[in-house]
């Protein structure tokens, strides 16, 4: 008996409903920006946003397209989403990034750029909340990305639907559908778009992920699986997280009494954190260091982190005592398995304070 020939089913346009349902969460957000580049997803945001916001008692719309500047054509795309908007009865702002460009990590800045400008756009507006039309593509490819470069669970959770960006929230509501739905509905609607021609440019990372995409999914892990696989690792993260927070408290000691100006100690009951899963112990530490007074310090990067924590655990084991330094803090475990953090002092050249 031969085989049923499979018919490929075309991609469906997102209708109204689905979008309502899409949008739920924005309706009492205080006003909107939508972020569009011009390219489909983002137009297909922005009709669909447009239709729903509408309807009465929905927030205010308001649209925004970041000019980058590093194409000769991206001036003019940036005034045809203008035009649209104004069809739309959108109000639109078109910002430009300034300045000279890098010659480095171009991709990475342009990102930060642009997030910079439409964090400044949505505070000029009393505290928009920002919108953007990242797919389940986009999720599938950072998920990749931040794998290939060994991100702990919070970077493999990907791109979370609601965030916070600067002092404004961040949503992302198309993150469960398929880059191709959102053609289909531009195509549908015969809205004017844009390929931007850097998404072809091998030289970017994510260009050349997105070139693998139909190797992995032929193998079965298609943009829907990864996708998937990252909102699992995002469930499991919350949970750790949480457990994290609500051991804290019980573990902290009173901290020292010190002379005035010296720096503040924090005392934490390390051995007793060790009944716990290493992934708590991490994040109870890094939890410990993130409220360390310390200017200017970044967060630990996790293989320090875990070669820190390591170092400590197998101290405590062992009852005996150890200094490392991690973060810009001094972290000394004492014989009796007590952690005491505090900030690192200035270092003499050529003598690190872990040493003395």
């Amino acid at each position: 008996m031969s085989a049923v020939p499979q018919i490929a089913c075309a991609p469906q346009p997102v209708g109204g409903h689905e979008a309502a349902a899409l949008f739920a969460g924005l309706a009492n957000e205080p006003a909107l920006l939508v972020a569009v580049s011009g390219g489909p997803d983002s137009v297909a945001l922005l009709a669909l946003l447009t239709e729903w916001a509408r309807e009465p008692g929905r927030p205010p719309l308001h649209a925004a397209t970041v000019d980058h500047g590093l194409r000769a054509a991206s001036g003019e795309e940036a005034h045809r989403v203008a035009t649209l908007c104004g069809q739309l009865g959108v109000p639109h702002r078109i910002l430009h990034w300034q300045g000279a460009k890098p010659r480095t990590a171009l991709q990475e800045q342009a990102r930060a750029a642009r997030y910079a400008l439409l964090v400044t756009e949505a505070e000029r507006l009393g505290g928009a909340t920002l919108v953007t039309a990242h797919t389940q593509d986009d999720q599938a490819e950072t998920l990749l990305m931040r794998m290939a470069r060994g991100s702990g669970p919070a970077g493999l959770a990907g791109m979370r639907p609601r965030s916070r960006k600067g002092g404004i929230t961040l949503v992302r509501p198309l993150l469960g559908l398929p880059k191709v739905r959102l053609v289909a509905t531009a195509q549908a609607r015969d809205l004017p778009f844009v390929s931007d021609p850097s998404n072809e440019d091998p030289r970017f990372g994510r260009v050349r992920w997105r070139g693998l995409m139909p190797v992995l999914a032929a193998e079965g892990l298609d943009a829907e699986r990864l996708a998937l696989l990252a909102q699992r690792i995002a469930r499991l993260d919350a949970a750790a997280a949480a457990r994290a927070q609500a051991l804290l408290p019980g573990l902290l000691l009173p901290g020292l009494l010190l002379p005035t100006g010296e720096a503040p100690v924090v005392r934490l009951r390390f051995s007793a954190l060790l009944g716990e899963p290493d992934e708590i112990v991490l994040r109870v530490v890094a939890l410990a260091l993130e409220a360390m007074p310390v200017a200017n310090a970044l967060p630990a990067r996790l293989e320090r982190l875990e070669a820190c924590v390591e170092a400590l655990a197998r101290a405590a084991r062992d009852g005996a005592r150890t200094t490392r330094t991690l973060a810009g803090c001094v972290l000394v475990l004492q014989a009796d398995g007590t952690l005491l953090l505090r900030p690192e002092g200035p270092r003499r050249r050529g003598v690190h304070p872990a040493a003395s």
